[in-house]
């Protein structure tokens, strides 16, 4: 079968999961079709996402940098995840780590972020969570959004698959603004 038959998703988080459980209904109410989330992977025990998957019976998984003797090591273990899983298809979906190099080679394009701005500005180390929403509001641009992208091995800089957009308004603060770009 081609993957692109059904897309078996991996999706890494680090937080609460508002964007997974967003995916996980698109799914469920077929405007995402032929694809089926097969493993949820974590950095964080503590990740709410965790208990969103557990909830809808995915397998559920917590990898740590830290928990492994070298880089090469925890590579080695998310790779082997993801093959028990077979995936095919990795989604970034609020995950606070960066994508080494051997994962983004073994799924080349097969892998998406979603990013809280217009990429490309507000992109790059540093800029995730509220410290990307912060940065937009004392830059004093009228628009930001959300960008889904390929990524590939520089940071927040893959091919631009979609981008949504929002006023910022005078009013708006970092967590107003997160939640305007979480809307969309």
């Amino acid at each position: 079968m081609n993957f692109l038959d059904r897309l078996n998703i991996a999706v890494f988080v680090s937080g609460r999961g508002s964007n997974f459980r967003a995916i996980l209904e698109d799914i469920k109410s077929g405007q995402i079709q032929n694809a089926e989330i097969v493993v949820v992977i974590s950095n964080n025990v503590n990740a709410g996402a965790l208990s969103i998957a557990r909830e809808n019976s995915i397998p559920t998984t917590c990898l740590r940098r830290e928990e492994f003797e070298s880089s090469e090591n925890f590579n080695e273990a998310l790779l082997a995840t993801l093959h028990k899983h077979d995936v095919n298809f990795i989604c970034l979906a609020g995950y606070l780590k960066k994508i080494d190099p051997i994962i983004i080679r073994s799924f080349p394009n097969r892998i998406v972020n979603i990013h809280p701005a217009l990429l490309p500005e507000f992109g790059g180390g540093g800029m995730y969570g509220m410290r990307v929403h912060e940065a937009v509001i004392k830059s004093g641009v009228k628009r930001s959004g959300a960008t889904v992208h390929i990524v590939n091995e520089e940071y927040d800089r893959g091919p631009i698959v979609l981008q949504r957009a929002i006023d910022v308004t005078p009013e708006d603060t970092p967590q107003s603004l997160a939640t305007k770009v979480l809307a969309i």
